[in-house]
């Protein structure tokens, strides 16, 4: 059995080791976004080529951007590999070891690339595996292409879809509940990767604010991003924030560039990047930028011929911001972002994770990863999910009016092009009146940090001002020190209402009820503890009444000790 090279990470060497150890036609790694997949995959398939295991390669993957990154990349390991092949073509040329393809291509003729693959020995890449999905265009593709592989490598950084479909060439076992989920042959999650600082820790920059609109039957209407109400009109909140001509987006983009100037001190080559719903509101918000920073960002449109070379040339040299729709959200690697603003209406788990997968990838020590997103629910969940390993699960029920079902051939393309008026709210007559943004919380480790703020405040600066390079302890440590800093300035704060009249301010009272509660079900996720007991272990350590008659300060106590329990790990840190 061969022996992993040297200069492998850790995992890669065990994965490498685990291959040859199994020697089945098909194995899945599982490792998240930044982890270092395509280094693991060509090292196996540099020793299958000098084992004469195999004497062709075919990489697979769901864009021509990917395709061409996977070529160069395997030039490194001395495999040419041609990404400029077309069906048409009908065979590659001699000098290369193999093509790399997508998999609109295997699917628009998979029995061209059958036939190839019989031709020769082949060894199959299949990158993000998760879009072959049965009985869609894609699987039905790779099924068929690339069944009488001799080897397949299946790779992924989110093992999971928003549908049911069973994804080609991947195993699946019945867990205690009777549900088939996805069976990896090597797993490596982002908690893992962060341990062992492959990866850079993320904190989230929530905004939330004030949002006016008018619906399709002319009614006014106004909520907050972070406000508990419908759906629709959180949608509706959401889309009136990401609107280029109000107030929200530039007050985030200017915090998001501040965040960058702070990271380029220790890292001078950090870049940014944001990731609008559509062309339109992208070349906005390249133009919001130049404003902000007088110098222009680099613009990347999924119909633009030269996207490609543009992505390319933004990740070698020193530019400060990349606009882009959506395409850049899987597998491009651009080391050198570490600011990202998720500026897009999107909110599939996998879209998610892929988009902040983006920023993780470490290049040393202590680099840190910022995403500025809007306050609203479902996002909030997503960033302190961040740590969960999920597998692909079939069986379960389906519900296609869930906003997180979203069959994966859509959801590709949603992804590679401009977002068509394709969803209820893009076909009712809607018109985005006001936008103010406020600073609302960092979300780091599944815990949330900070007291809010208006945009500009010391409460915001606290957290945009924190150092470019830590480990993910600093910055734990960090953000409770600021979070401490915080609730003991407010303490000694005199408030005017109160100096007067005595009058007691309901909406600090009401963020403070809510803090306290996400906080509650963050550390009930954590530890399995009931809401329930949890709230009565800190009104028994705190004092004080139940939480709907407490004050601001027994509010704030009650905080400030749960936060304490992620320290040391439970009450009794206490």
């Amino acid at each position: 059995m061969p022996t992993p090279p040297p200069g492998l990470r850790q995992w890669q060497a065990e994965a490498f080791t685990k291959y040859f150890h199994l020697r089945r036609r098909d194995f899945l790694a599982v490792a998240t976004p930044g982890a270092g997949k395509t280094t693991f995959a060509l090292t196996v398939a540099q020793t299958l080529l000098r084992m004469r295991i195999v004497d062709r390669i075919y990489v697979v993957a769901p864009t021509d951007h990917l395709k061409r990154q996977w070529a160069d990349a395997a030039a490194k390991f001395s495999i040419s590999l041609d990404p400029n092949f077309k069906n048409s073509d009908g065979s590659h040329g001699r000098d290369f070891h193999g093509v790399a393809v997508t998999y609109a291509q295997v699917a628009s003729k998979p029995m061209l690339h059958r036939a190839k693959t019989e031709a020769g020995k082949t060894l199959v890449i299949l990158d993000e595996i998760h879009h072959g999905g049965d009985a869609l265009s894609w699987g039905d593709g790779i099924r068929e292409a690339f069944s009488p592989a001799v080897c397949r490598l299946s790779l992924t950084g989110t093992p999971f879809r928003s549908d049911t479909a069973a994804i080609p060439f991947v195993e699946y076992e019945p867990d205690d509940e009777g549900i088939r989920r996805s069976k990896a042959d090597y797993v490596y999650g982002y908690g893992d990767a962060l341990r062992d600082g492959v990866v850079r820790p993320v904190m989230f920059m929530a905004y939330s604010g004030s949002m006016r609109w008018k619906t399709s039957t002319g009614d006014e209407m106004s909520a907050g991003l972070a406000d508990e109400v419908t759906k629709d009109i959180t949608a509706q909140a959401w889309r009136t924030a990401l609107n280029p001509h109000g107030e929200w987006i530039p007050a985030v983009l200017a915090a998001a560039d501040r965040r960058l100037t702070e990271v380029r001190r220790a890292v001078p080559d950090a870049g940014g990047l944001v990731i609008a719903t559509d062309h339109e509101t992208a070349r906005a918000y390249a133009g919001t930028l130049k404003q902000i920073t007088g110098e222009s960002a680099v613009l990347v449109l999924s119909d633009d011929k030269k996207a490609s070379k543009a992505i390319e040339d933004f990740s070698e040299g020193t530019r400060r911001w990349m606009v882009a729709v959506r395409m850049v959200s899987e597998g491009v690697d651009v080391p050198r972002l570490s600011v990202g603003v998720y500026a897009t209406s999107t909110s599939t788990p996998l879209f998610f994770a892929q988009a902040v997968g983006r920023f993780v990838r470490s290049r040393r020590k202590g680099e840190t990863a910022s995403v500025f997103l809007p306050s609203v629910p479902i996002l909030m969940a997503l960033a302190n999910q961040l740590e969960a390993e999920r597998d692909h699960a079939l069986d379960r029920p389906v519900d296609p009016t869930d906003p997180d079902f979203i069959p994966e051939e859509d959801l590709m393309d949603e992804a590679n092009r401009e977002e068509k008026a394709s969803d209820t709210l893009e076909k009712q007559k809607f018109e985005a009146l006001d936008s103010q943004a406020s600073f609302d919380k960092v979300l780091f480790d599944g815990t949330e940090f900070g007291l809010g703020g208006d945009v500009g405040s010391a409460e915001e600066m606290d957290f945009l001002g924190i150092p470019g390079l830590l480990d993910a302890d600093q910055v734990n440590e960090l953000l409770r020190q600021r979070q401490h800093e915080q609730i003991r300035r407010q303490k000694t704060r005199p408030r005017a209402a109160e100096a007067e009249v005595g009058v007691v301010d309901h909406r600090q009272l009401k963020e403070l009820r809510a803090q306290l509660a996400k906080n509650v079900s963050a550390w009930a996720a954590r530890s399995g503890m009931a809401h329930g007991l949890i709230h009565s272990e800190l009104r028994r350590l705190s004092g004080g009444p139940p939480v709907a008659q407490a004050n601001e300060e027994q509010l704030k106590a009650r905080i400030e000790r749960l936060q304490s329990w992620f320290i040391g790990q439970g009450p009794s840190a206490g």
